[in-house]
C-alpha cells in the first residue's frame, strides 16, 4: 500500500511539474515598430542605435526563456526591409523612403540576430492598412497610394486596400511572397486589421467594387468576407508552393462570433467579432487548414463582465481543427489606472497562463507588446522568470507540416575534465526527408529511475553545437545525459542519445572516456 501511495505521488509530481514547466511551449513576443511603440525608439535613430535597441530587447526576452519573437516589418504599406514594391517605413529615418543610416537591411540583420539567440523569427506584415494617419504620416511619392489611388478608400484618418479589388490581392500577395523568398524567416504573421474596426458615422465606401466585382453575392457582408477569405487562401497556397515549413499565422480579435449570432459562437458579448465586423472568418480558415496557428487577441480580463478570457481561451480550444492556437495576452493593460480592477493584479496574467496550460489544444502564449514587458508593471517580467517561465521550453511541434522526425546524435562521448562533465557527440546523417538535424537538447538526470523526459527542468541546454561543458555538476554523484535531435520544424528524433557518467574524484586529471548508447523512447 505505502508503495502504491509513493507512485502515486510521484505521478503527481510530475504532472504538476510538466503543467507549471511544460517541455513544449509557444513564448512570443510582439515587437510593435508602427508609431515607434517598441522599436526602434525614435525615429532618426543611426544604424549603430537601432542594432543596439534591438539586441538589448533579444537579450532580455532571451533571459527570460522567451522563444520567438514577431517584428513589425511592413505597418503601412511601407517596410523595414529592401523591397520591390514599397518604400522605407517612416519608423525608421523620420521620412517614407529614407533608408537606415549607414545603410543596412534591418530584417535580414534581425533574422540573424533572433537566430544566433534561438528564436524563430516571424515576420509581422500588416497586409491592408496603407496609410497609418492621413494627418500625420510621412508619404513618398511612390507609395503604392499615390501610383494606384483607384485601389483604396478612406475611413477614419486611415487609408486602406480596398480588399474586393482583384489587383489588390495580386499586389498583396506579391509582396508578401517577397519577405518570403528573400529572408530566412519561420513564419509570416498578419494581425487583426482586415476591413477596418467600425467607427459611428462612418461607412466603408466600397459600393461601386461591389457592383462591379460582386455580382455572385446577394449582400455585401459574404463579398468582403469571401474577399478575404481569398486573399488568406492565395498565401496559403503560395506559402505551400514556396517554402513549405514556413508558418502561417493570424492574430485576429479574440471573439469569431457571440452565441447570440451564431450557435457555433462564444457565450460572450464581444464588441466588433472578426466575422461580423472586419469580415474575417477566422474559424473557416482553422477549419480549412489555410493557417497553421491563430493568436486570438483575447485582450480581455478573466473577470470581463462581456468577454471572459476563460470562456474564450475555452471556445477556441475547442475549435481548432487540428491547428495551433497561442492566447494572445493584452500587457499593455497590467498595472494600468485605465483598465478594470483585475488588471491591478499581477495574477490576472499568471490565471491566463495557467488557463492555457490547462488545455490541451492551446500551445502557448504571446504578448502585446515588447514595451509593455520590458516596463515589468507590478513586477510581472521578474514573476515570469522565477516561477512561470523559469526554465526553457521548446516550440511545439507542427506534424501537418513535416512528420518525420530527425535522427538522433551519433557517437557521443563523455569524460570528467578537472570536476566537469564534457559531452561530444557527431552530427547524424540526413533523415528521409534530406533534413538534418538544426538543434540538440542536453537533459540532465541524477539517476537512472524515473527520468521524465517531458519536464523541462532537466534541460541544461538548446544548442546548435555538438559539445557542451557542464560545470553544474557535484563531485561523487551519478549522472545520465540524454540527448535528443531536433529538426527546422521542431520535430525530435524517435531515440535519444543517452550516456551515464560518475564524477567520482580521481588522481588523473580526465576520467576515462564513456560511451554513449542508443535508446528508444
Amino acid at each position: 500500500m505505502k508503495k502504491l501511495y509513493l507512485i502515486l505521488l510521484f505521478l503527481i509530481e510530475i504532472s504538476y511539474a510538466q503543467t507549471l514547466y511544460p517541455r513544449r511551449e509557444m513564448r512570443a513576443v510582439w515587437i510593435t515598430t508602427i508609431g515607434n511603440i517598441d522599436w526602434p525608439s525614435r525615429r532618426n535613430l543611426d544604424t549603430e542605435t537601432q542594432q543596439k535597441e534591438y539586441t538589448e530587447l533579444l537579450e532580455k526576452f532571451k533571459k527570460h526563456n522567451f522563444n520567438t519573437i514577431l517584428t513589425q516589418i511592413r505597418p503601412s504599406a511601407d517596410a523595414l526591409y529592401e523591397s520591390s514594391f514599397e518604400p522605407w517605413s517612416e519608423v525608421l529615418q523620420g521620412k517614407q523612403g529614407t533608408p537606415p543610416n549607414p545603410y543596412y537591411d534591418p530584417t535580414a540583420w534581425m533574422i540573424e540576430q533572433c537566430h544566433q539567440k534561438g528564436f524563430e523569427f516571424h515576420a509581422w506584415v500588416n497586409p491592408y492598412r496603407a496609410i497609418s494617419s492621413v494627418t500625420f504620416s510621412s508619404i513618398h511619392p511612390d507609395h503604392i497610394t499615390k501610383k494606384e489611388p483607384k485601389w483604396f478608400f478612406k475611413y477614419g484618418d486611415r487609408v486602406y486596400f480596398n480588399p474586393g479589388i482583384p489587383e489588390v490581392r495580386t499586389y498583396l500577395v506579391k509582396v508578401a511572397l517577397e519577405i518570403v523568398r528573400k529572408y530566412d524567416i519561420d513564419g509570416l504573421h498578419f494581425d487583426d486589421y482586415f476591413y477596418p474596426y467600425k467607427i459611428t458615422g462612418e461607412s466603408i465606401n466600397d459600393d461601386d467594387t461591389f457592383d462591379k466585382f460582386g455580382k455572385d453575392f446577394t449582400n455585401i457582408e459574404d463579398w468582403r468576407r469571401n474577399n478575404i477569405d481569398l486573399f488568406i487562401q492565395a498565401i496559403s497556397d503560395s506559402l505551400r508552393v514556396i517554402k513549405p515549413k514556413v508558418k502561417f499565422g493570424i492574430s485576429p480579435v479574440g471573439g469569431w462570433r457571440n452565441k447570440t449570432q451564431d450557435l457555433r459562437g462564444s457565450d460572450t458579448r464581444v464588441g466588433q467579432p472578426s466575422y461580423d465586423h472586419l469580415y474575417a472568418d477566422t474559424r473557416k480558415w482553422l477549419e480549412k487548414g489555410w493557417i497553421d496557428y491563430l493568436t486570438p487577441q483575447i485582450y480581455w480580463s478573466t473577470q470581463s463582465k462581456y468577454a471572459p478570457y476563460e470562456v474564450l481561451i475555452e471556445w477556441w480550444n475547442e475549435n481548432n481543427f487540428g491547428r495551433h492556437i497561442y492566447g494572445g495576452h493584452g500587457a499593455f493593460k497590467i498595472g494600468s489606472p485605465d483598465e478594470e480592477s483585475t488588471w491591478q493584479q499581477s495574477s490576472e496574467i499568471f490565471r491566463q497562463i495557467m488557463l492555457n496550460r490547462k488545455y490541451k489544444n492551446i500551445q502557448g502564449s504571446m504578448f502585446f507588446s515588447a514595451k509593455s514587458l520590458i516596463k515589468n508593471p507590478l513586477r510581472i517580467l521578474d514573476t515570469l522568470q522565477i516561477k512561470y517561465y523559469k526554465y526553457p521550453a521548446l516550440l511545439p511541434a507542427m506534424p501537418w507540416k513535416d512528420p518525420i522526425p530527425p535522427l538522433p546524435p551519433d557517437s557521443l562521448r563523455a569524460t570528467l575534465v578537472e570536476g566537469s562533465v564534457v559531452l561530444k557527440w557527431s552530427h547524424p546523417k540526413a533523415a528521409t526527408d534530406g533534413e538534418k538535424p538544426v538543434y540538440y537538447v542536453v537533459s540532465r538526470f541524477d539517476n537512472e529511475l524515473g527520468m521524465n523526459l517531458n519536464d523541462a527542468s532537466k534541460i541544461i541546454a538548446i544548442q546548435k553545437d555538438n559539445f557542451i561543458l557542464d560545470k553544474e555538476v557535484e563531485a561523487n554523484k551519478r549522472y545520465v545525459y540524454v540527448i535528443k535531435s531536433m529538426d527546422k520544424l521542431h520535430n525530435e528524433s524517435t531515440q535519444s542519445a543517452v550516456v551515464k557518467i560518475a564524477t567520482v574524484r580521481k588522481l588523473t586529471m580526465a576520467s576515462p572516456i564513456k560511451e554513449g548508447t542508443l535508446e528508444n523512447d
